[in-house]
């Protein structure tokens, strides 16, 4: 991976706002803060925010021992805090970490923001991949393995981390440049977007000079945008605790992600589930069964972890809630989430 170890290079000298939004988050918080306090970075140039939907747990406390600002959230949601955080943003970058990353590296906000200085025209930086540890929860395992959060995501090529089970990092036809430490990416606001920025994903500040808005979705902003983006996948990774080896919370995940998703609907741009063929294509892959053995054997020989067959148990999970909260939207018997018992 790439790293920088001048003090006085252009890299080290970019004033960076570290963007958290938690809701009863003690869990995970903790390394998450840890890992970003070590960074090889000049502390003098980092602004930590704590972008907080009201926890009523260790979360607060553990923030302040962290020094970081902490904001209230009133309407909880982590797109909501986002967009807080994004207007209080100064600094010429700003990280969206979640409380449930962690930084591999000491050298991690530098390996993000070279490639920033390096290209004015790339307008933000992820990762490539998640990072695989042998020895963590074996959801998060399987994440990594497959570079997805989200089943779905894989079967409709939208996801955004490199997958063991395609040898790619996204399976959507997008033109990239290979330049050494990182991937120069096109994105077309007109066409189908990978589900770039969550997970460590880092932006210039003045391309939101004009947002306003009370939710930052995602991809939703470079989809509003008019014209296309340039954007980079450094070579590198970022810890994803995701679930860890937790089925309940996999479970509560997949059911707030679906939620969510009819809940927001109106405020949103990307909406996988208005094109038809995604949902048909996700149906079809899951009740025909062999895809998704094929890809968990396949996973499991190029890795030799058992995780590889949680894709099984994952797939037919995430099928039956978002089919079963779908119905209940149709029925106009779906409700939003009650956010006050939400535990990361």
């Amino acid at each position: 991976m790439p790293s920088s170890t001048s003090k006085n290079s252009k890299t080290s000298q970019a004033t960076l706002d570290v963007l958290i939004p938690t809701l009863n988050s003690q869990k995970v918080l903790s390394k998450c803060l840890q890992s970003i306090a070590t960074q090889d970075y000049p502390k003098n140039l980092i602004k930590l925010y704590v972008i907080d939907g009201g926890s009523t747990d260790s979360t607060l406390k553990i923030a302040k021992k962290y020094q970081a600002i902490i904001i209230n959230n009133p309407k909880k949601t982590a797109e909501a805090a986002k967009a807080i955080a994004i207007k209080k943003s100064s600094s010429k970058y700003f990280a969206l970490i979640d409380s449930d990353n962690v930084l591999p590296t000491k050298n991690w906000f530098k390996e993000m923001i070279k490639p920033l200085e390096k290209d004015p025209s790339l307008i933000g930086s992820e990762p490539l991949s998640f990072t695989y540890r042998p020895n963590a929860g074996i959801i998060e395992r399987y994440a990594s393995l497959f570079g997805i959060n989200d089943p779905y995501a894989l079967v409709t090529g939208i996801y955004d981390r490199f997958s063991l089970a395609t040898n790619k990092w996204t399976s959507l036809p997008i033109k990239v440049q290979d330049k050494a430490t990182y991937l120069k990416i096109l994105l077309d606001p007109q066409k189908k977007l990978p589900t770039i920025g969550a997970n460590g994903t880092v932006y210039r500040r003045k391309i939101f000079s004009k947002f306003n808005n009370d939710y930052l979705f995602d991809i939703d902003f470079i989809a509003n945008l008019k014209n296309i983006v340039y954007f980079a996948k450094t070579k590198n990774s970022i810890i994803h605790s995701y679930c860890e080896a937790s089925v309940s919370k996999f479970y509560r995940k997949q059911k707030r992600r679906v939620i969510d998703l009819y809940t927001y609907q109106k405020l949103r741009t990307q909406l996988w589930h208005n094109d038809t063929n995604l949902p048909l294509l996700f149906t079809v892959y899951t009740l025909t069964f062999f895809p998704v053995l094929y890809h968990s054997i396949k996973v499991f020989i190029k890795s030799k972890d058992p995780a590889a067959f949680f894709h099984l148990p994952a797939t037919y999970l995430t099928f039956f809630i978002y089919a079963f909260y779908t119905l209940k939207f149709k029925l106009g018997l779906l409700k939003p989430l009650d956010r006050l018992q939400w535990q990361q």
